[in-house]
């Protein structure tokens, strides 16, 4: 799939975007990896390992269209990663996460349009369905943008969709790390913000390798789901501490109890597949997509009405014996 291909990853210096370049460079021959990214350090950092002759750093902001025009030149496939994520922040400063979350992602697209690049894969998250807060509501446009631009690209072959997943294990800002840091550190308690609550979670190598496999897949707009565990917040810090107390410190700002990935009121467009879900676009294209056998020949099933794929009802939950094993992945995804 990515050999002899040029790849561009926004917020390439960030947690999935290293994991991603580490995998697509050990079983991949790319004849280009180009880091797009605003920071400095992160990229120095990152070219003290990837030292491999296809690697490329380009210093930029996906708020800047014309340089990711000129990042973009003789590029065949972008993975859209780059973000303002955490959700507290987002609150607060709102109009900085539209500027990277909305008006970004459509530069990402003119771009590739403009640079006729072959296959776009944006990232997203499961605080885009049914988003309660500022940045689930930027991705949540995000992903709109990035599924409508399979309709303005003309005679050009760019196609566009979209992966939605849960926490990332090892991702900067996530509470596991949190955790597992305040226990080396000699925490005695462990802040819970509702004992009810439950979370996706998806290891960085689940994720990669779930973005790489929905480039096979694309037809172009669909918004592809993996079927993934949840875990209730105390069974985590359970695994992670056991001996800790809690301290309820409540929900911050822009907080759930439970997350969503493919909310009831989609439920008409939901496919099921043997391991994820394909959330069909909700718009017709000019082309028709039968998008229930995807381009890697997987038949999918409509759900039923009324389906609605939740952290809380979720079938498959994580014991503290897995998230154990979870913690252990988020040491050597590192």
């Amino acid at each position: 799939m990515f050999d002899e291909k040029s790849i561009l990853i926004t917020g390439g210096t960030g947690s999935f975007g290293k994991a991603f370049i580490r995998d697509v460079l050990r079983t991949c021959r790319p004849r280009r990896v180009i880091v797009y990214s605003r920071d400095e350090l992160k990229q120095f950092e990152m070219q003290q390992e990837f030292k491999e002759s296809a690697m490329r750093f380009f210093l930029g902001d996906v708020r800047d269209g014309a340089r990711l025009r000129t990042a973009t030149a003789d590029v065949d496939y972008i993975v859209h990663a780059a973000a303002l994520k955490q959700v507290p922040a987002a609150e607060y400063n709102p109009m900085e996460c539209i500027k990277t979350n909305v008006l970004g992602a459509q530069n990402v697209i003119e771009a590739a349009i403009y640079s006729g690049v072959q296959k776009v894969v944006a990232l997203s998250t499961d605080k885009a369905a049914n988003p309660v807060n500022l940045y689930g509501a930027t991705k949540l446009c995000s992903d709109k943008l990035f599924v409508a631009a399979n309709n303005i690209v003309g005679k050009n072959k760019t196609i566009f969709s979209v992966v939605r997943y849960g926490n990332v294990v090892g991702s900067r800002g996530s509470v596991i790390p949190l955790f597992m840091k305040m226990v080396s550190e000699g925490a005695k308690e462990l802040p819970i913000t509702d004992e009810r609550m439950t979370r996706f979670w998806i290891t960085l190598s689940q994720g990669v390798d779930f973005v790489k496999r929905a480039f096979s897949r694309m037809k172009g707009g669909e918004l592809f789901v993996p079927k993934i565990p949840s875990a209730k917040i105390t069974d985590i810090a359970r695994a992670i501490a056991p001996e800790a107390a809690r301290k309820i410190v409540g929900i911050r700002p822009g907080e759930k109890l439970h997350e969503v990935m493919c909310p009831a009121d989609d439920s008409h467009l939901v496919l099921e597949f043997e391991n994820h879900y394909v959330i069909k676009p909700s718009i017709n294209f000019r082309a028709h997509q039968n998008y229930e056998c995807d381009m890697e020949g997987s038949v999918g099933r409509p759900v039923e009405q009324g389906f609605e794929y939740s952290s809380g009802s979720n079938r498959w939950f994580l014991s503290v014996e897995e998230i154990k094993r979870l913690c252990e992945c988020c040491r050597t995804d590192r």
